[in-house]
C-alpha cells in the first residue's frame, strides 16, 4: 500500500493570515478550526502550518523562542489540540513547520549562551573571535558582535535568528526532544525549514565571490546528510509520519541528495516551483529533468506559490486561464502537490506604497541597504517590494466585509480591476469560478489513482503545449495543457472520455482532439491507447 502522503493534496496555511477566530485581526487556531469543513469540501487531505510557536516574530515565527508552546496570538495548547482532533476527524493530516537550524535571540538557550564564554550552553551556538566574509541570506554580514563577551555569533538569516551548533551532540539531543514532543501530540510530520543549513564548514574559510558571494562553505556541508538520516530514522519510528524538507537550492543534483530511502520523504522542488516569470519551455524542461533525475526512486513536489514568494497568478501574468492551467499541472503531474492558501480563489500580490506598512524583515532590510547604497526613497521602496514576502501574506479573502489586516494594520489587499471576483463568498456557488475549478480538480485527483501514484508513459512538449500520460495498473490518464494562444491538435484513440476542461463540457467523437487556446484538457483512455501529437 502506498504511503498516505503520496496520495494526498496539501494546503499551506500561513498562520497569521488564514482566519481570525477572536476578532483581533490575527489568524489563529480557532479560526482555522472553523474553516476545516471548507478545506474538506475543497478536497484537501493534508495541512502544512507555518510556525505557531512563541516568537518575537522578527521573521514571522521563523525565530522561535519556545519550541514546546503555542504563541498567544494563535491561541492556547488546548486550541491547538482541538484543531488537530477536528482535522483528524475529517481525515485531514497536519504537518508542522519546524526550524531546527536556528532559534530566536530571545530563546533562553541563547540568553544563557551569551551570558558568559564559560557557560555550558556557550557551544550550543557558533561563536568566533573574528568574523569571516560570510553574508546573511537576508543581506549584510552573517556575524553579529556581542560586546559583553567580545565575540561574534553566526546568523545565516536575521541577526535575531541565531544558528545552532549542530556539531554539539547536546543540541541534537535537545532538538530530537522537540520533535518527540510534537509527534506525541499527534502531529503527522514536519516541514523542516532550511534543512541543508544545519552544518557549516568547520574551518570557517571565506566564501568565494564572483560579483556576489557564492555560498560554498555555509550550506550543504559534509555531515549534513548523516544528520538528516538520523532525523528521518527518529521520526519514522512513529507510524505514518511525513517529512518534507526546504532545501535552499534550485540545483536538482543537490535537491535529490536529501530525499529517498532513509532520508526525507520529499523536498520542495524549487527548480520547478520558483520559476520567476512564466515560460512554458523552462517549465517543461524542469519537469522533464526532475523525472529523469528522480525516476521511480523519489517523489518530487509540485507547488508554484508559498509564503516566501510571489503568488503564481501574479507572477505568471495575472491571467485566470493560465492560472487554471498551472493548477491542472500541479494537481495532475507526477509529484506531491502543495496549494498555497488563497490561490484557489486567485488572490493576487499586494504591493505597498509605504515602507511603514511593511512587516517582512527581508523587505525592510532591502530598503535599508538600498538607502545605504545611496538610492532614493522611491528606488529603495521598489527594492523593498521586490524582496518583501508580504506580497503573498495578506489575509485570506473570505468576503469583502472581512477587512481585518495584520495586527499592525497591514491593509486589505487592493484587488486589481481586471481580477474578477476574488473572495470565497463570491466564488462559492459559481460553477465557473476558480474555486469551483480547484474543487473539480481535487475531486478528480482523488478519484483516479494514476493521478496520485501513476508513472509517466510519456511527458512531451510541442508548440507551447505540455502533454503527458500517467498510468498505473488500472487506468491511463491523458493531460494536455495548451499554453499557446493558438489551438493545437492531438491524435488519440476514439475510446477516450473527457474528465475535465476549463473550456468545454463535452468532447466531440473522433481521432482528432482540437485542444483550444489556453485550454487544459484531461482525458481517460484504456491501457494500450496511443496519444500522439499530430504534426
Amino acid at each position: 500500500m502506498d504511503k498516505w502522503w503520496k496520495r494526498s493534496s496539501f494546503y499551506e496555511i500561513y498562520m497569521p493570515s488564514f482566519k481570525d477566530g477572536n476578532g483581533d485581526g490575527i489568524g489563529d487556531f480557532a479560526g482555522i478550526t472553523s474553516k476545516l469543513d471548507y478545506l474538506k469540501e475543497l478536497g484537501i487531505e493534508g495541512i502544512w502550518l507555518t510556525p505557531f510557536y512563541p516568537s518575537p516574530k522578527v521573521d514571522n515565527g521563523y525565530d522561535i523562542s519556545d519550541y514546546n508552546g503555542i504563541d498567544q496570538d494563535y491561541g492556547t495548547m488546548a486550541d491547538f489540540e482541538l484543531f488537530l482532533q477536528e482535522a483528524h476527524k475529517r481525515g485531514i493530516r497536519v504537518i508542522a513547520d519546524l526550524v531546527l537550524n536556528h532559534t530566536s535571540s530571545e530563546h533562553p538557550w541563547f540568553q544563557e549562551s551569551k551570558s558568559s564564554k564559560n557557560h555550558p550552553k556557550r557551544d550550543w551556538y557558533i561563536w568566533r573571535d573574528e568574523p569571516n566574509n560570510w553574508e546573511s541570506f537576508f543581506g549584510g554580514t552573517a556575524w553579529e558582535y556581542d560586546a559583553e563577551t567580545n565575540q561574534y555569533y553566526y546568523h545565516a538569516f536575521a541577526k535575531e535568528q541565531v544558528d545552532l551548533n549542530w556539531a554539539n551532540p547536546e543540541v541534537k539531543c535537545a532538538m530530537f526532544d522537540v520533535m518527540k514532543f510534537w509527534l506525541e501530540k499527534g502531529i503527522d510530520g514536519f516541514r523542516l525549514d532550511v534543512i541543508n543549513f544545519l552544518k557549516v564548514h568547520d574551518r570557517f574559510e571565506d566564501n568565494p565571490t564572483d560579483g556576489e558571494q557564492i555560498h560554498l562553505y555555509d550550506k550543504d556541508q559534509e555531515g549534513v546528510l548523516s544528520v538528516i538520516s538520523e532525523i528521518a530514522a527518529f521520526v519514522h519510528q512513529y507510524p505514518d509520519k511525513f517529512l518534507v524538507g526546504e532545501v535552499g537550492s534550485e540545483d536538482l543534483d543537490i535537491l535529490k541528495q536529501y530525499s529517498g530511502l532513509g532520508k526525507l520523504d520529499v523536498v520542495f522542488n524549487f527548480n520547478i516551483g520558483s520559476i520567476g516569470e512564466f515560460d512554458a519551455g523552462k517549465l517543461f524542461e524542469q519537469l522533464a529533468a526532475t523525472e529523469q533525475a528522480y525516476g521511480s526512486a523519489q517523489m518530487p513536489t509540485l507547488f508554484f506559490s508559498s509564503h516566501d514568494m510571489s503568488r503564481y497568478i501574479s507572477r505568471f501574468g495575472n491571467e485566470e486561464d493560465r492560472a487554471k492551467l498551472v493548477a491542472v499541472l500541479m494537481l495532475t503531474a507526477k509529484g506531491v502537490p502543495f496549494i498555497y492558501y488563497g490561490d484557489e480563489i486567485g488572490m493576487r500580490d499586494w504591493v505597498t506604497d509605504d515602507i511603514a506598512k511593511m512587516k517582512d524583515v527581508q523587505g525592510i532590510m532591502a530598503y535599508k541597504f538600498a538607502l545605504e547604497e545611496g538610492k532614493s526613497h522611491d528606488e529603495a521602496l521598489v527594492m523593498a517590494n521586490k524582496k518583501s514576502r508580504d506580497k503573498s501574506r495578506t489575509p485570506m479573502q473570505w468576503n469583502l466585509d472581512a477587512q481585518a489586516g495584520f495586527s499592525e494594520g497591514l491593509p486589505w489587499i487592493t484587488v486589481p480591476e481586471d481580477a474578477g471576483k476574488v473572495t470565497v463568498e463570491d466564488q462559492l456557488n459559481d460553477p465557473e469560478s476558480m474555486l469551483s475549478f480547484y474543487k473539480s480538480l481535487l475531486k478528480l485527483r482523488k478519484e483516479h489513482s494514476s493521478l496520485q501514484v501513476g508513472d509517466y508513459e510519456f511527458l512531451r512538449m510541442e508548440e507551447d503545449m505540455i502533454y503527458f500520460v500517467r498510468k498505473d495498473q488500472v487506468e491511463k490518464i491523458i493531460v494536455a495543457l495548451n499554453f499557446s494562444d493558438q489551438p493545437n491538435l492531438l491524435e488519440a484513440g476514439t475510446d477516450v472520455r473527457l474528465l475535465l476542461s476549463n473550456k468545454r463540457t463535452r468532447l466531440d467523437r473522433g481521432n482528432e482532439i482540437n485542444v483550444l487556446a489556453n485550454e487544459a484538457i484531461i482525458l481517460k483512455g484504456e491501457i494500450g491507447n496511443d496519444l500522439v501529437k499530430k504534426g
